[in-house]
C-alpha cells in the first residue's frame, strides 16, 4: 500500500491545496516500510493530484482540502482520509496498526460528519 501525507514541520499540513512537502510510505508485504519526502511545487488542483496519483498513492490523509480538490483524488482511485491533524510519525504508526479512529487526529473544530460520509460509502461496498 502506498500512503501520503502532506507534511509541515513533521506535522500533517493544515490544508492540502497548499501544502508543498509530502511523505509517501510504501508498505511491503514483509512488514517493512520506505518512507520517501518530496515536492510538489505547484498549488494548482489539477497538477497537485495528478502528482499525487502519479506516484501511486492508494491513501492520503490530509487535513483540510478543497472539494474539487478532493472530488479529482477520489475520482482517480484514491481513498481521502480528510480533517486529521498530528504528528506524522504518530498518525502513519496508528493508521498502519489498523487502530485509527475518527476522533483520535481530529482537527480542532471539525465534527467528523465529511469523514464519517465517506468510511459509510466505503462500508457499503462502494469504491473509492
Amino acid at each position: 500500500m502506498k500512503l501520503m501525507v502532506p507534511t509541515l514541520r513533521n506535522r500533517i499540513s493544515p490544508v492540502l491545496d497548499v501544502a508543498r512537502h509530502f511523505l509517501l510510505v510504501d508498505t511491503e508485504g514483509d512488514g517493512k516500510t520506505k518512507h520517501r519526502e518530496f515536492l510538489i511545487e505547484s498549488t494548482e488542483i489539477t497538477a497537485k493530484a495528478k502528482k499525487i496519483v502519479d506516484m501511486g498513492t492508494q491513501v492520503l490523509i490530509c487535513g483540510a482540502i478543497s472539494w474539487p480538490l478532493e472530488a479529482l483524488l477520489v475520482s482517480a482511485g484514491v481513498q481521502v482520509i480528510p480533517n486529521t491533524c498530528g504528528i506524522v510519525e504518530e498518525v502513519i504508526k496508528v493508521f498502519l496498526s489498523g487502530e485509527f479512529t475518527e476522533q483520535a487526529f481530529l482537527m480542532p473544530g471539525c465534527c467528523g460528519k465529511r469523514r464519517r460520509r465517506q468510511n459509510r460509502h466505503l462500508q457499503e461496498g462502494g469504491s473509492r
